[in-house]
């Protein structure tokens, strides 16, 4: 990251031993298996610290790797709201539906679903919120063929697949995790833009932040996976963060519509555990230091402990890199990094 400026934690207002208490975590075991920490402030360097673990890709695996800056990592669910910005510059662009747009109308191959009036209540906005209100499970292992993303891959039509599930909910009022939702969001990109989802990307996301190396990995019949398919280096994937804490801007361009940016941290449903969602991104708030109420934070979460956290109005983005796949029970590791050490150490507004 030869191009970031960088700055100590005391100057990026940070405690001047946040080094040394990350240190310590690893040191006790507590903190493992991370492969990559970064952390920035108002586009500043603070922390950039890699290790060496285990990984795979998609269930692939990739033996021990000593992770760097140049060093490709999964994404996995992280891939979903790095889609959701591209819908929002796609929705700036004219080239996708409106929110409110039934969702069904961009697929008129299948008349039998379009001319279904529960499933025209579907909107785009649902859609990108998660409150389809259709049946879907990811709750069993990616192992499992019954899982609904495993069983998308593996239908012959994967777009049929999502929008003929039965529909067990009111649109709006439930959130039912679905990496189908956000195939339908990727389809509806490629599309709209007549472009593939990995061209598009580059054209309006990496290429105007200085991404150059990125891999998406797709199903068999070729399609990216927009769910969890997205491959990045770390420091990359911490630009896109700093980005965004920054309005969208980057070098006084405007990447991302700032409207869309707020509109998608704004809750559109709370979750049982008590975290916002909208837009494909997850919110709540968290205690800061040198702050005199919580902070809003925003973030990105993905299988495996892969995580783009960003506390917007202090200008925090981090990133966290991990090897925990399908063990959930240890994913607290990466929360226990940004409310302990990142946020806790956070010392002056």
């Amino acid at each position: 990251m030869t191009d970031w400026n960088r700055v100590t934690s005391e100057a990026a207002g940070f405690a001047v031993n946040l080094e040394r208490k990350l240190a310590a975590g690893f040191e006790s075991g507590l903190l493992l298996p991370i492969h990559a920490l970064l952390v920035s402030r108002g586009g500043k360097l603070v922390l950039e610290q890699y290790f060496e673990g285990e990984d795979e890709s998609w269930g692939d695996s990739l033996g021990r790797v000593e992770f760097g800056p140049e060093v490709l990592h999964d994404l996995r669910s992280v891939t979903k709201s790095v889609v959701g910005l591209l819908y929002g510059i796609a929705l700036e662009r004219g080239f996708v539906p409106p929110i409110d747009a039934p969702v069904i109308d961009a697929f008129p191959e299948y008349p039998d679903l379009v001319a279904d009036p529960e499933r025209r209540k579907v909107t785009v906005g649902h859609t990108l919120n998660m409150t389809m209100g259709m049946e879907w499970d990811e709750n069993k292992p990616y192992t499992d063929p019954t899982n609904s993303e495993i069983a998308m891959e593996m239908a012959p039509d994967r777009y049929r697949f999502v929008l003929d599930r039965p529909i067990v909910e009111e649109p709006g009022k439930t959130w039912i995790y679905s990496g189908g939702a956000v195939a339908l969001i990727g389809a509806l990109i490629e599309r709209g833009t007549g472009k593939r989802l990995t061209e598009f990307a580059q054209e309006a996301l990496f290429a105007p932040l200085g991404i150059t190396d990125f891999y998406w990995m797709a199903g068999s019949d070729g399609v990216a996976s927009p769910a969890s398919g997205l491959r990045l280096r770390a420091p990359d994937l911490l630009r896109i963060g700093a980005m965004l804490v920054d309005g969208g801007r980057h070098e006084g361009r405007q990447v991302v519509p700032e409207a869309w940016i707020e509109a998608s941290w704004t809750p559109a449903i709370t979750l049982p555990d008590g975290l916002g969602y909208g837009r494909l991104w997850y919110m709540h708030e968290a205690p800061a230091p040198g702050y005199d109420k919580p902070l809003r934070w925003v973030g990105a979460f993905g299988n495996g402990g892969q995580r783009l956290w960003l506390a917007p109005e202090a200008g925090v983005a981090c990133v966290i890199y991990a090897g925990d796949y399908n063990v959930f029970e240890r994913w607290v590791t990466p929360a226990r990094i940004w409310r302990e050490i990142v946020l806790g150490n956070l010392e002056r507004a």
